[in-house]
């Protein structure tokens, strides 16, 4: 199969070529390894042979030996070879020596020493609208930086079309599928991480029963602010099944260690009133396909249900928002006060320059969000905080303009990097 090109891509290799080794960190099957392969010159993968950790233990340097940039697949099987990497990138002095790609992260005890000043990281995701070909990317996320109004786009798309999407998901694996094709495997992916990946990534026999409970749970409360108190409640309520707040703590560690799940921290920023900014983050999945699997969702009931829907419509935007924003030196955060107020996405560079979105599934709901942007904007205290680059509301359906306020209104099949 050809590659796919993807947003990373250019990223991956300018750190590569700053340090002498780059981690590519990525949920597991969202193409780390293919896209390192195409800048490698030997591989080696160390989960695929039971007698690499014998030779490790004997000869550890010939793991090490191959020509660079030398591929170490799964590293965090052998988590000691962190270590043997960091120690040969200082004797050899040389950038692009290694590249190592990792679906789990060890544990907080694996002792390793910082890799500070010889790797550099790169955070893979599962492919956005626009790695997929779905979205033109005419709009662009560096463009809303810059304040530049949009020119029409009428890049429509309908209901049906985003649902599919919605449950096929990003995985490359689902490229050349049907979405029902992808749905089966999405629903393998979430069955092999409940019996077997929650157990093998720390050898600790997890309770596969109460992990799909916790994962039902969660994929009910997708982009919700949702605390393990309520997520506890919730287990019991619909699943029938009782769970210690101490075992949602540990599952909820092992997916994140996993990279199964990814949440949205909350924005911290200067207001001008009172009122006091809410600190809890947003609860999402890697791709918000695995909710849907989880959930067993398809494409009648969530036509059926679009609040639920557009729960994970936002959550789907938010996973290309976090594409499209690393690629600008930027992260993806949310807003809410105590007053109730929020806003679906800050999107904040590294220089402090912000951009803000609301994320409707249709177009009815535009002049509500735009009139929610407008009062958010008063609130920000400009004297101790940036003003904006823009203020957008991204949809599922309709076409991209400038509203007459300059509030840009954008269709998913039109944003991009």
């Amino acid at each position: 199969m050809n590659y796919k090109e993807r947003i990373i891509d250019t990223e991956l290799k300018r750190k590569l070529h700053a340090s002498g080794a780059v981690l590519i960190r990525g949920t597991k099957a969202c193409g780390k390894t293919e896209s390192a392969k195409q800048i490698s010159n030997s591989i080696i993968q160390l989960d695929q042979d039971e007698q690499i950790k014998l030779l490790f233990e004997t000869a550890p340097k010939r793991i090490l030996a191959g020509e660079t940039p030398r591929l170490i697949d799964e590293w965090q099987f052998i988590p000691k070879i962190w270590d043997y990497v960091r120690r040969e990138v200082d004797e050899r002095q040389e950038n692009a020596q290694f590249i190592l790609t990792g679906s789990a992260n060890p544990e907080e005890d694996a002792r390793m020493h910082s890799g500070a000043g010889r790797f550099t990281i790169v955070d893979m995701r599962t492919m956005s609208w626009q790695e997929l070909g779905l979205s033109t990317g005419k709009i662009s996320l560096a463009d809303l930086f810059a304040s530049k109004a949009i020119e029409i786009a009428d890049e429509r798309t309908d209901i049906e079309l985003i649902i599919n999407q919605i449950i096929k998901g990003g995985f490359p694996t689902g490229l050349n599928k049907t979405m029902e094709q992808a749905y089966d495997l999405n629903r393998a992916y979430v069955e092999l991480l409940a019996e077997v990946d929650m157990s093998r990534v720390s050898n600790t026999k997890r309770d596969p029963m109460k992990i799909r409970s916790l994962i039902k749970s969660l994929a009910r409360n997708t982009s919700t602010m949702v605390d393990n108190s309520v997520i506890v409640k919730d287990i019991k309520e619909n699943e029938n099944i009782g769970i210690t707040r101490p075992t949602i703590y540990d599952y909820l560690d092992t997916l994140n260690r996993l990279m199964i799940i990814e949440d949205q921290p909350a924005w911290n920023i200067h207001i001008r009133s009172s009122h006091s900014l809410r600190n809890s983050p947003k609860r999402h999945f890697t791709d918000v396909c695995l909710a849907v699997a989880a959930v067993g969702a398809t494409t009648e009931s969530l036509i059926n249900d679009l609040n639920y829907t557009g729960f994970l419509f936002e959550s789907m935007v938010i996973h290309d928002l976090r594409v499209y924003a690393q690629a600008n030196d930027a992260k993806v955060y949310h807003y809410r006060d105590s007053s109730g107020l929020e806003v679906d996405s800050i999107v904040e560079k590294h220089n402090g320059d912000w951009c803000a979105f609301e994320i409707k599934l249709g177009t009815g709901q535009i002049e509500e969000a735009a009139q929610n942007l407008l009062k958010f904007s008063t609130q920000i205290n400009t004297e101790k905080s940036k003003a904006p680059k823009s203020l957008n509301i991204i949809t599922g359906t309709g076409m991209s303009y400038t509203r007459k306020d300059g509030i840009n209104v954008i269709s998913i099949a039109s944003l991009g990097v």
